[in-house]
C-alpha cells in the first residue's frame, strides 16, 4: 500500500512538472524576444542617425551640374574632315612606310574590310602595337580615316587607333554575372544590382563633386557611407548580423578617412607623376588634386573593408550556433582567431592587387637604379604604397570592433537551445 501510494504521488506530479518546464521555456522565449527588441533598438539608434545625416549631407553636397561646361579633348575624336571607322583585318604584311625609302619594310600594314562596306583599306599599325600585342587576321580594329582630306603622299590614309573589344568584354561580364548568380543565387543577383547602384553614386555624386571643388573628405565619407548602407542591406538583407557588419564597416571607414587625410598631406602626395593630372588641372580649376588622391585612398579600400566585416560578423553568428552556451569572452577569442587569419590574407590581397595594377611603374622605377628607400618614396610609388598602408590599417582596426559588436548583439539576440517540451524532467531525490 505504501509503495503504491508513493508511485501514485510521483506519477501525479509529472504533468505538473512538465507544465512548469513549458512555462519556463515560454518565459525564456519572452526574455529573448525582449532582448532582441532592445538590441534592435540599440542598433537602430546607432545606424539610423548616421544614415539620415549621410542622406542630408548628400543632398547638400549634390553637384550643381556645372561640370557640363568642362570637357577634355577626347583621344578618340577625329580631326575635322576625318572620321573614325572600324573594320575586320583580312591579312597583314610588312611593307614600306608612307614617305620612307623604298625597300625599308618598316611598317606593319593591316588590310581591313570596313564594317560600313567598301573596298579593303590598308591601315598602318603603330610600331608599339605591332611589337606587342600585334595585329592579326580576324581582329576587329578602329582606325582614323584620313582619305577624305585628300591625297597625302607623305603620310598614311588610314591609321590604327585601337582594338574593338566590346564583344569579349560583354562576354566576360556575362560569364561573371552567370557564375555569381549560379553560386550565390538571389544574394548574388542583389550584390550585382548593389554594385550598379554604387557606381551610380560615384558617377553622379562623387566624381562631379570633386570636379566642382566640393570638400573631398566629406564627399568620400558621405558617398562611401551611402554606398555601404545600400550594398550591405540590399545584398545581405536587413538583420542584426548585417547591421553589426555595417557598424564595423562605418568604423573602419572613419578610421581610413582620418588616416588618409593625414597621410595625403604628410607624404606630400601631389599626383603630378601622372600626365593625366596636368590635363585635369588645366580644365578643372576647382579640382583639388591632393583632395582627389585622398578621396581615392578612402574609396579604394571599401570593397575589402566590407568583405572583412561581413565575414567576421557571419563568423561570430556561426560560432554561436555551434556553441550557444559559450561565454562572450570565449566567443570573442574564437572569432578573433578567424579574424587574424583574415587580416593576414587580406593584407596580402591589397598589396598584390595594387602591385599588379602598377607593374609598368614598378618596372620604370627598377630601371632608374635608385636605392631601395629612394625608389619606394619616389613620386611614382609613394601613392601606391600609401594607399596600401591606409587601406590595411582601416580594415585591421575594423575587425576587432566588428567582432566585439557582433558578440554583444548575438548574445543578446541569439536563440538558446531549449529542451523540448516533452523532455523528461529529473526528479528530486
Amino acid at each position: 500500500m505504501g509503495h503504491g501510494h508513493s508511485h501514485t504521488a510521483i506519477s501525479g506530479s509529472e504533468p505538473e512538472t512538465g507544465r512548469m518546464g513549458q512555462s519556463g521555456q515560454r518565459q525564456d522565449m519572452v526574455r529573448q524576444r525582449a532582448a532582441r527588441r532592445r538590441a534592435g533598438i540599440l542598433l537602430s539608434a546607432v545606424l539610423v542617425p548616421i544614415g539620415v545625416v549621410a542622406v542630408l549631407l548628400m543632398v547638400l553636397l549634390w553637384p550643381s551640374g556645372k561640370t557640363a561646361d568642362i570637357s577634355l579633348g577626347s583621344p578618340y575624336a577625329a580631326a575635322p574632315g576625318a572620321s573614325i571607322d572600324t573594320g575586320k583585318v583580312q591579312r597583314t604584311a610588312q611593307e614600306d612606310c608612307p614617305g620612307s625609302a623604298v625597300g625599308s619594310k618598316d611598317c606593319l600594314i593591316a588590310y581591313s574590310q570596313p564594317d560600313a562596306g567598301g573596298d579593303v583599306v590598308p591601315v598602318m599599325i603603330s610600331p608599339e602595337i605591332a611589337k606587342s600585342p600585334g595585329v592579326h587576321q580576324g581582329d576587329t580594329i578602329k582606325y582614323v580615316n584620313l582619305s577624305k582630306l585628300g591625297p597625302n603622299p607623305n603620310g598614311p590614309a588610314y591609321v590604327f587607333m585601337d582594338f574593338v573589344r566590346s564583344a569579349p568584354m560583354l562576354l566576360l561580364a556575362l560569364v561573371y554575372a552567370v557564375v555569381v548568380i549560379a553560386v550565390a543565387r538571389w544574394r548574388g543577383l542583389r550584390a550585382l544590382l548593389g554594385l550598379v547602384g554604387a557606381y551610380l553614386v560615384m558617377a553622379f555624386f562623387i566624381l562631379p563633386g570633386l570636379v566642382e571643388g566640393k570638400p573631398p573628405l566629406l564627399l568620400a565619407l558621405v558617398g562611401s557611407a551611402v554606398i555601404m548602407f545600400g550594398v550591405l542591406y540590399f545584398a545581405h538583407g536587413v538583420s542584426a548580423r548585417t547591421s553589426t557588419a555595417l557598424i564595423g564597416t562605418l568604423f573602419g571607414l572613419g578610421m581610413t578617412a582620418g588616416i588618409a587625410a593625414w597621410a595625403t598631406h604628410a607624404t606630400y602626395l601631389t599626383g603630378l607623376a601622372d600626365h593625366n593630372t596636368y590635363q585635369l588641372q588645366s580644365v578643372a580649376g576647382n579640382l583639388s588634386i591632393s583632395g582627389m588622391i585622398m578621396c581615392g585612398l578612402i574609396i579604394s579600400g571599401l570593397g575589402v573593408l566590407n568583405d572583412v566585416t561581413i565575414t567576421q560578423s557571419s563568423a561570430v553568428w556561426e560560432l554561436y550556433e555551434l556553441a550557444p552556451q559559450s561565454s562572450a569572452r570565449n566567443l570573442f577569442a574564437s572569432a578573433m582567431r578567424i579574424g587574424r587569419d583574415h587580416i593576414a590574407s587580406t593584407v596580402y590581397t591589397i598589396a598584390f592587387a595594387y602591385a599588379g595594377s602598377a607593374l609598368p611603374i614598378l618596372i620604370m622605377v627598377m630601371l632608374y637604379r635608385l636605392p631601395v628607400f629612394d625608389a619606394l618614396s619616389s613620386a611614382e610609388l609613394a601613392e601606391e604604397i600609401v594607399r596600401t598602408l591606409v587601406g590595411s590599417v582601416g580594415l585591421v582596426l575594423a575587425i576587432p570592433v566588428t567582432t566585439a559588436v557582433a558578440v554583444l548583439v548575438v548574445k543578446a539576440t541569439g536563440r538558446k537551445r531549449l529542451a523540448p517540451a516533452d523532455a523528461p524532467v529529473p526528479l528530486a531525490s
